[in-house]
C-alpha cells in the first residue's frame, strides 16, 4: 500500500512539472495513472488532490465538462473529509468554469459562497483573489462601483500579504473598470501605478497586461501616438512569450498605424531645383 501511495505522490509531482511548462497531454496522462492508485488504495485525500489536479488540467485546456465533473467529485470527498478550505477552494474553481462560461451569476453564487468558508478558514491569500473574481463578475454586469469595491478589497489583502503581482494585477482592473466608464485620468493613473509595481518586480507579463489598458486609454483619447509607442511594446511580448493575443494585438497596431498615417500624412515631394 505505501508503495502505491508513493507511486501517486510521484505522478502528482511529474504531472505538476509538466503543467507548468504547458505539456497538458503529459501533465494529464500523470495525473490519470496517480487517479488509478488512489482508487486502488482508497486514499480519499490523497484521491481529492488528484482530482482537484485532473480538474485543474481541464479547465486549463477548455474542457470545462470534463473539469466539472472532476470538481464535482473532489468537491463530495471534502465534504466527507470536513476539509472547509478545500470546499472553499474548489467552490471557487466551480465559479471560474462557470466565469469562463460567460455565466456570470452562477460564477458569483460560487464565488460567494466560496468566499463565506475562506473567511471562516481565515485564508487571507484566497479570499484576496475571490474579491478579484467577484470584481470581474460585477464589471461584467455592468456594475461598476460595486466592481471597483471588490477590487479594494482585492488590493487591500494583497498590500497585507506582500503580494506585489497582486497589487498591480488590483490596480490594473480598477484602471479598467475606470475605462469603461470613460473615466480616462483614473484609469491611467491606476494603471500607470501598475506599471511601475510590475516594473520595479522585473514582471513582463504585469508590466504588459498595464500597458495594454493604458494603450486602450490613449486611443479612446485620442493620442494615436502614445497608444501605437505602448501596443508597439506589448506586442513584442507576445511575440516573445508566444501569448494568445499576439495576432489580435499585431492587427490592432496595423490599424493603429494605418490611422496615424490618415492623421499625420507625408508632405508632398518636391522636387529640387538647385
Amino acid at each position: 500500500m505505501p508503495l502505491r501511495n508513493g507511486l501517486s505522490e510521484e505522478l502528482n509531482r511529474q504531472g505538476n512539472e509538466h503543467f507548468a511548462r504547458g505539456l497538458y497531454t503529459e501533465a494529464y496522462t500523470c495525473y490519470a495513472k496517480a487517479l488509478e492508485c488512489d482508487r486502488m488504495t482508497g486514499d480519499q485525500r490523497a484521491m481529492a488532490a488528484t482530482l482537484g489536479n485532473l480538474g485543474n488540467i481541464c479547465a486549463v485546456s477548455g474542457r470545462r465538462e470534463s473539469a466539472q465533473t472532476y470538481y464535482q467529485e473532489v468537491l463530495e470527498l471534502q465534504k466527507i473529509l470536513g476539509d472547509e478550505k478545500g470546499i472553499g477552494t474548489t467552490l471557487g474553481n466551480l465559479g471560474n468554469l462557470r466565469a469562463d462560461a460567460g455565466e456570470w451569476d452562477r460564477a458569483r453564487a460560487y464565488y460567494l459562497e466560496s468566499l463565506d468558508l475562506l473567511t471562516k478558514t481565515h485564508d487571507e491569500a484566497a479570499k484576496a483573489v475571490l474579491f478579484s473574481d467577484l470584481g470581474l463578475v460585477a464589471r461584467e454586469n455592468g456594475q461598476f462601483d460595486q466592481a471597483i469595491q471588490y477590487y479594494e478589497h482585492s488590493l487591500v489583502l494583497m498590500r497585507r500579504l506582500g503580494n506585489q503581482g497582486g497589487v498591480a494585477d488590483a490596480w490594473r482592473m480598477i484602471g479598467r473598470t475606470f475605462l469603461l466608464q470613460k473615466r480616462y485620468e483614473d484609469a491611467i493613473a491606476c494603471c500607470q501605478t501598475s506599471q511601475s509595481i510590475a516594473e520595479r518586480s522585473r514582471d513582463e507579463l504585469r508590466t504588459g497586461g498595464a500597458r495594454y489598458v493604458l494603450a486602450q486609454c490613449y486611443e479612446d483619447q485620442g493620442r494615436l501616438q502614445e497608444a501605437a509607442d505602448l501596443l508597439e511594446l506589448v506586442v513584442h511580448m507576445d511575440r516573445k512569450y508566444q501569448l494568445p493575443k499576439l495576432e489580435e494585438n499585431t492587427n490592432r497596431l496595423i490599424q493603429l498605424r494605418a490611422r496615424l498615417a490618415e492623421t499625420n500624412p507625408a508632405p508632398p515631394y518636391r522636387e529640387s531645383h538647385a
